[in-house]
């Protein structure tokens, strides 16, 4: 691999050196997420939908930068790669497409909270999805807590939770 495909995957696994933080990189992947989510809807109208089609748009590339990593670190999971907690987030915030009241303050609150609490929890399948070798199970379990996010978000919003 080339020392521009290597530089490049670590820039995006780790989103942007995110991942470097010192204390808690997954919370600042996610931040981060959400700090740009928030700056496309404000200022190019992207709609809440539009970051889980975001999120499916960056997956495979996040797998690939995930697992060039995790290969070249050495470690099954590397805390320093984030890029899994931008495609999560990014799917929470989609949930709120489904609400009545539209992304305003609590929606974008909740959309972190929950995608953090269900990422940290891990209830099935996300721990099993963590199983999978590679860049794809770096990923996926972020998936799958983005998706769990997603569907109280929009029940929360659907019933005038925020």
């Amino acid at each position: 691999m080339s020392g521009f495909a290597r530089a490049f995957s670590r820039l995006l696994a780790t989103w942007f050196y995110c991942g470097y933080a010192p204390k808690a990189p997954g919370t600042a992947g996610s931040l981060a997420a959400i700090v740009i989510a928030w700056l496309l809807h404000v200022y190019t109208g992207v709609p809440p939908w539009g970051f889980a089609i975001l999120a499916l748009v960056l997956l495979g590339p996040a797998i690939w930068a995930a697992d060039v990593t995790a290969r070249e670190t050495g470690l099954k999971d590397p805390q320093i790669v984030v890029v899994d907690e931008v495609v999560g987030q990014w799917i929470a915030i989609g949930g709120a497409a489904f609400g009545k009241a539209g992304m305003n303050w609590k929606a974008w609150c909740a959309a972190f909270v929950l995608f953090r609490a269900f990422d940290i929890w891990k209830p099935p399948p996300v721990r099993q999805l963590e199983r999978i070798p590679g860049g794809a199970g770096i990923v996926l379990d972020d998936v799958m807590a983005g998706v769990y996010a997603a569907l109280v978000l929009s029940a929360a919003g659907w019933f005038n939770l925020y």
